[in-house]
């Protein structure tokens, strides 16, 4: 799957999947087939961390 490129439209994208339709992180990169580092260093550029207990990029 190709990310969007723009940032916080990444973190929509990954926030909604992760609402709707997936138990965690590691579930959704693995279903889509993207890479958990690429995302993870992309959202640490603006300021945002995975939170397991909130299933959330905070």
């Amino acid at each position: 799957m190709i990310l969007p490129q723009d940032d916080y439209i990444l973190l929509s994208f990954l926030n909604t999947k992760l609402r709707d339709e997936y138990p965690s992180f590691e579930a959704l990169c693995e279903d889509l087939e993207i890479s958990a580092e690429e995302a993870q260093s992309r959202m640490r550029k603006i300021g945002r961390v995975y939170d397991g207990a909130r299933n959330r990029f905070i």
